[in-house]
């Protein structure tokens, strides 16, 4: 006969969305727990958005304000745009964690904390005076505070492992915490911790005793009296997964590889936050994907060219520095007019700035960055999973019209994640290419052979009857040869401008969410699409006529912005940078466009945007 349960009773509330932030030193696995919960919490159905958030330094010193790393998530059974504004939840694996993200917590929100880190050395570290949690600071929370240490070695207390082993398993007890309180499944993080720690038997018991012990905690103890319900989210029929920018990036290329005919070529040098791209499309070497990781910036993107020249889907990644050293070769690629696509995972800067913070401060950089007038197209993902699609987009433009183009994204984007509807690959835009097999009478390599794209035929070296050269000095606008004839240069620039411009009549028009006019429209680009979209749907409940544009081709703009933009009184445009996007919209449609500027390395809340908004509504109804 089993003991009857003696577990306090807890009564069970439904919520619609909740954000939690796990934050801790950055050897206590923060961005591990985050994931793992995400991933469960893609499982059971729910909607959802993360942001990851850490330093750049592989190490800052243990207990310290700068080694702080922290992981974001909202979900929900509605459709979720951001990671959340203000946490719900907050964990605090130390008295850092707390001080850091305690200014961000709503009113009356929750604290978990380890209070066993809560020592002398670490309230010093952290700038507490005296401990947090054993005076009033706190009182408006609710706070749970958990000698997590305490309860793991008591799980642990069998198995013999060190102290560092037993204390760096605290993570997997909040976790099955959290699992407990949300009413999540262990099962998926049982399967991840046995693979991934499989040559290690002892680490695969202790984690798994540590998310059990968590779980269990949770429904025992008293301190907590309700768990909560998070119901299905209503998605769109189909196959969705977890994905997260860089890796929705990398499918888009070799998706595009496959969908051209041909070969992916993939070259970079590592730098943060756009090694993963390489890392995840070096995995698809069965769709023959080549990749090359090469030894400096210039190497990788000159490589590049080589494998554009010899008739290879090439593409090369980098962020921040690592696009300035680029520059001079794309310019050679503008002048030899071929196929490249460069994917700048925007971090801050300038120089070697916050590598591991997110910014949208290279779009001058992207449109005017290099030497003579060298014009290439520019693009923007807006989400993790819309990096797919642009990944894709920016493969077709290059691919079709014979030129350079630009995909920006950013670390915020790179990192983040959110469910992504897997799509039909049948239903991908064909990807027309203009390789060339045999030469018509005399061969002219840069003649135009398509006056709709401005493209020049792709012509393979080394197949007979089409052997010509290439290079970075002037050349004849048919023979390819070296010329510094003055008309014909002149002719050769405009052309370049021109291959450009004719890109806006291969994509489609624009249409704003909301109203067609207005008193006001929030023109938005890359990853503030959440952020804004989320802010717009709030003010138009509210009653207010707003409405939203985000634009994902930067250069050229599409064919109709222009026309959409003069139907609304006021434009308000919000970047995190300070203001690149508003100047190039007030010079090429004189419109008196409004900034909504922030560089802090973190992205918008919608809470920030909404209060603009409702600032300019405001403005310029009493005007």
């Amino acid at each position: 006969m089993s003991e009857p349960d003696k577990s306090p009773e807890k009564s069970v509330q439904e919520v619609d969305q909740v954000t939690i932030r796990f934050a801790g030193d950055s050897g206590d696995g923060m961005q591990l727990t985050g994931s793992q919960f995400t991933e469960t919490t893609g499982i059971v159905g729910n909607d959802l958005a993360t942001l990851p958030d850490f330093p750049a330094e592989i190490r800052a010193p243990a207990g310290s304000l700068a080694g702080v790393s922290s992981f974001q998530i909202q979900f929900g059974r509605e459709d979720i745009q951001t990671p959340g504004d203000q946490p719900d939840v907050l964990v605090a694996m130390n008295p850092a964690a707390l001080k850091v993200n305690l200014p961000e917590l709503r009113p009356h929100g929750t604290i978990i904390a380890n209070n066993a880190t809560f020592n002398k050395r670490n309230l010093q570290l952290a700038g507490w005076e005296t401990n947090p949690l054993d005076y009033d600071t706190l009182a408006e929370y609710t706070v749970v505070s958990i000698d997590m240490i305490l309860l793991v070695e008591k799980a642990l207390e069998d198995l013999g492992l060190s102290g560092k082993v037993v204390a760096r398993s605290t993570n997997m007890f909040v976790l099955g915490l959290l699992y407990w309180l949300y009413d999540r499944p262990l099962e998926n993080t049982f399967q991840f911790i046995e693979a991934k720690f499989k040559s290690h038997p002892e680490i695969v018991e202790a984690n798994k005793r540590a998310l059990q012990a968590g779980y269990n905690y949770g429904r025992t103890t008293r301190l907590i009296s309700t768990k909560y319900v998070v119901t299905k989210a209503t998605l769109p029929p189909g196959t969705y997964r977890n994905i997260m920018g860089n890796q929705a990036l990398a499918l888009g290329l070799v998706a595009a590889s496959q969908k051209s005919g041909l070969r992916l070529y993939y070259a970079s040098y590592p730098i943060t936050p756009a090694s993963d791209i390489l890392h995840q499309v070096s995995n698809y070497k069965n769709f023959g994907v080549i990749t090359f990781q090469a030894e400096d910036e210039i190497a990788a993107v000159t490589s590049a060219i080589g494998a554009s020249f010899a008739g290879a889907l090439a593409v090369t990644g980098t962020s921040g520095p690592g696009m300035a050293l680029k520059t001079e070769a794309i310019g050679l690629a503008v002048s030899t007019e071929l196929p490249l696509v460069i994917v700048n995972v925007q971090r801050a800067g300038p120089s070697t700035g916050m590598p591991t913070k997110s910014e949208q401060a290279d779009l001058y950089q992207a449109m005017y960055g290099r030497n003579g007038e060298t014009p290439v197209v520019v693009l923007a993902a807006s989400s993790p999973a819309n990096c797919f699609d642009m990944a894709y987009e920016a493969c077709r433009i290059a691919v079709r019209h014979m030129i350079p183009v630009i995909l920006l994204a950013d670390a915020y984007l790179g990192n983040g994640s959110e469910p992504w509807l897997l799509p039909s690959v049948k239903e991908l835009p064909s990807i027309e290419n203009n390789h060339i097999t045999a030469p018509g009478g005399d061969f002219r390599p840069f003649e135009i052979v398509d006056s709709g794209t401005m493209a020049r035929g792709w012509a393979i070296p080394g197949t007979p009857g089409l052997e010509h050269r290439i290079g970075g000095l002037e050349k004849d606008a048919l023979t390819g040869n070296v010329s510094y004839d003055a008309e014909n240069h002149e002719q050769m620039v405009r052309r370049r401008q021109k291959k450009v411009e004719v890109v806006a009549d291969h994509i489609p028009p624009v249409a704003p969410f909301g109203d067609e006019h207005g008193d006001l429209l929030v023109l938005g680009w890359g990853s503030t699409y959440g952020a804004v979209r989320t802010a717009v749907e709030r003010v138009r409940a509210k009653g207010h006529g707003v409405s939203h544009l985000h634009l994902h081709h930067l250069n050229p703009f599409p064919k109709n912005l222009g026309e959409v933009l003069v139907k609304f009184r006021r434009v308000l445009i919000p970047e995190l940078n300070l203001g690149q996007l508003a100047r190039i919209v007030r010079s090429e449609f004189l419109t008196d466009a409004v900034s909504l500027n922030k560089v802090q390395g973190r992205p918008f809340t919608a809470g920030e945007i909404e209060e603009k908004v409702l600032a300019v509504l405001k403005e310029t109804r009493d005007a």
